[in-house]
């Protein structure tokens, strides 16, 4: 068994012991990736959206939750053979039993999509569990029926083969790359219709308030621009507009 299999049997880690507040919670579900993609840019981070992956499941609602990962490396056939599957330890298995309710899955898989990282019975065991979702940079099968489901799911592309085709899963609650990102145990993952962005977990607070706070703004400027208001000036908002925000902001809605 994995160093990280024994350091978070019963689903608990160092990382994961300071969880999201619920105001910092709601706070990032009621905010696009974009609007979360410009807070991050403006700290410096500029690589913290998933590329290649998407959302499969388009009736689940925006996916907030903590990362909780699961790191493969290329599959070998004299390792990787169905009666590995059977061992209730395997990385995988052991991995969909002990993610936190409230957290994401996190699966690595260097990108490559030529094989199915989880299918629709893990999917329905972390959906039960009260995990928050589940993100992948891998493929996913059987999603005709994991799409049919509100459970969040985003993935690279469909794929029937069985993940030991060649995925071979390691080790569990580690520093990971999904998408082109690193993603480090506790970090903040947020999925919407657009696209899963990784906020760094001693960012998340802040960030959710500078980016609840934009998005009352883009929404005033937006009904600026509607009302015929040109670019310049308006956005971005030079002060005559600004002032207008702050008394928009007092009426009620």
């Amino acid at each position: 068994m994995s160093r990280a299999a024994s350091e978070t049997d019963g689903g608990s880690s160092a990382d994961l012991s300071a969880r999201l507040s619920d105001r910092t919670r709601t706070r990032l579900a009621d905010c696009s990736t974009a609007t979360l993609s410009t807070q991050l840019f403006k700290r410096g981070l500029r690589n913290q959206v998933l590329q290649g992956v998407s959302r499969l499941t388009s009736k689940s609602a925006t996916l907030v939750g903590e990362a909780f990962t699961l790191r493969n490396i290329p599959a070998r056939e004299d390792i990787d053979h169905v009666g590995i599957h059977q061992d209730p330890g395997h990385p995988q298995r052991k991995a969909i039993e002990i993610t936190p309710a409230g957290c994401v899955l996190v699966i690595d898989c260097r990108g490559d999509a030529r094989c199915a990282s989880a299918g629709g019975i893990l999917v329905q065991r972390l959906s039960v569990r009260g995990v928050a979702g589940l993100v992948t940079d891998g493929g996913l099968r059987d999603t005709a029926e994991i799409s049919a489901e509100p459970f969040p799911v985003y993935c690279k592309a469909p794929s029937a083969p069985i993940s030991l085709t060649h995925q071979h899963a390691v080790d569990f609650n580690v520093p990971i790359a999904c998408g082109g990102v690193a993603v480090y145990p506790g970090d903040v993952i947020v999925g919407d219709a657009e696209a899963v962005i990784v906020v760094p977990r001693h960012l998340a607070e802040e960030v959710a308030e500078d980016a609840h706070a934009q998005e009352q703004l883009e929404r005033f400027v937006m009904e600026e621009i509607r009302s015929g208001r040109p670019l310049p000036g308006t956005y971005p908002p030079n002060e005559a507009t600004r002032a207008r925000f702050e008394e928009w902001k007092k009426k009620p809605r």
